[in-house]
């Protein structure tokens, strides 16, 4: 898209915008920014504009911002619905998301993973063994480095790894990714997008505008992503953990097979749980159908250790594991991290919860966890769900959460955090909320060594 001498409002001051501003002034773009919070809460940001001659305003959206503008990108978090968005649009403007404008200024092939679960872990995986085939690669997308990012890097990687949720998804007509995936589908963000049925249409939009050219990656163990295949030009490369793919991966008693071949083994895989055995036959799926260098995608999956606050390793002391499974902020994502675990569970849950149901956790939890501790707003919906299951204890801290589970765990037992809500009541974002539980795991550890 043409933006030279044009003006562009980015709404929202986040990272993206922060991202996205060069690209655009590149391009020669003249760039505001507007923003509803007040300045003082983006100091380090408005440096940043500063520095790039770029205008902005805090505390609300004038019509000014808008005036004139020939494009309009909302951040992910702006819902594209709001009433000046769609006044701006009305006047005749387009309005087009950050993931979508830089995918038409960039060179480099694009490997894209969306789905409810997983994308992290996935897209983290993908990176490290496309590298391991000697490619220069970048990891993007909805994480802490926008497309705009990678899309200005000199010079362009050969491939970037893109991480897409739904609101990028939302706000994207042409995207097209070189090989797509779509790992799982579950309820989540109804809130913005109203139902589930509109959830899933935007997410099969990642394989809507690709080609024969191309590659979609689909679970065929979930009927709502294999309904996807329909709606793409694609090749078709299905995944399963259950059944038998004739043209795509699927698990066989430890063996990773395409069609009858055996390709892999589950013991490639550093990773635990079943969760991660469908992440990483979803990025070995991507590997192949991309044709990298087998043996050394092999060797990429063989060295890779997983992503901090997923089901994270942390110590181990008098026989007790720790977990760090701070980006289970819904009870899908508690749901997989029990199920990676035979051993006992000593659960610390809780946090700022979403509205959902525990309680068809009930049979899991009874089958999983020996003790419960909670915190944060939901600590009482947890304790009312599984309190009948398993002794319960609330703790006001994070520190006092890591002393008390410490007590109940023997050795044998697994102490995992995994929250299932959302970290806001407590602490900024779930990477500090996971890097708070560590510190205080270490801290334990080290008053009980002493």
């Amino acid at each position: 898209m043409n933006v030279h001498e044009k003006k562009v409002t980015l709404v929202g001051m986040g990272r993206t915008a922060l991202a996205l501003a060069p690209l655009l002034l590149r391009e020669g773009a003249t760039v505001y920014v507007t923003e509803t919070k007040p300045a003082d809460e983006f100091f380090e940001e408005t440096k940043i504009l500063d520095a790039l001659g770029v205008s902005y305003e805090c505390g609300g959206h004038t019509a000014r911002a808008f005036e004139g503008a020939s494009l309009v990108i909302p951040s992910p978090g702006v819902s594209p619905r709001i009433a000046p968005i769609e006044a701006a649009r009305a006047a005749g403007a387009t309005v087009m998301g950050e993931m979508e404008f830089a995918s038409r200024h960039c060179s480099s092939r694009i490997l894209a993973v969306t789905g409810t679960n997983g994308k992290t872990t996935t897209t983290e995986l993908l990176r490290a063994m496309v590298a391991a085939c000697g490619h220069s690669v970048l990891l993007a997308g909805n994480n802490d480095h926008p497309l705009s990012e990678a899309a200005m890097a000199a010079p362009a990687p050969e491939f970037i790894v893109l991480e897409v949720s739904s609101y990028q998804l939302e706000t994207a007509d042409a995207f097209r990714p070189w090989i797509g995936a779509v790992l799982n589908l579950t309820d989540d963000h109804l809130a913005r997008h109203g139902a589930i049925e509109e959830y899933v249409r935007v997410k099969g939009k990642l394989f809507s505008c690709q080609t024969a050219e191309d590659a979609a990656i689909i679970n065929a163990d979930d009927p709502r992503v294999e309904a996807m295949a329909d709606g793409t030009a694609a090749r078709i490369w299905p995944f399963s953990l259950t059944a038998r793919q004739e043209n795509g991966l699927w698990f066989d008693a430890g063996a990773i097979r395409m069609g009858g071949e055996e390709i892999a083994r589950a013991s490639d895989i550093q990773l635990p749980g079943r969760h991660n055995l469908q992440n990483a036959i979803a990025a070995l799926s991507m590997m192949r159908a991309g044709g990298f260098d087998w043996e050394k995608t092999l060797e990429g999956l063989r060295a890779f250790r997983g992503v901090e606050h997923r089901i994270e390793f942390v110590a181990e002391a008098h026989g007790v594991q720790f977990f760090n499974d701070s980006k289970s902020t819904n009870i899908d994502s508690l749901k997989v991290a029990l199920e990676s675990f035979s051993a006992p569970v000593v659960l610390i849950a809780g946090g700022r919860g979403k509205g959902a149901d525990y309680r068809p956790l009930r049979p899991l939890v009874a089958q999983r966890v020996k003790h419960m501790v909670t915190l944060g707003e939901d600590a009482p919906l947890l304790e009312e769900a599984f309190g009948d299951l398993t002794p319960a204890r609330r703790a006001l801290t994070m520190r006092d959460a890591v002393a008390f589970a410490a007590q109940a765990a023997v050795p044998g037992d697994v102490v995992l955090l995994s929250p299932a809500c959302a970290s806001f009541d407590m602490f900024r974002n779930f990477e500090e909320r996971g890097r708070v539980f560590k510190a205080c795991v270490r801290e334990r550890l080290q008053e009980s060594q002493s």
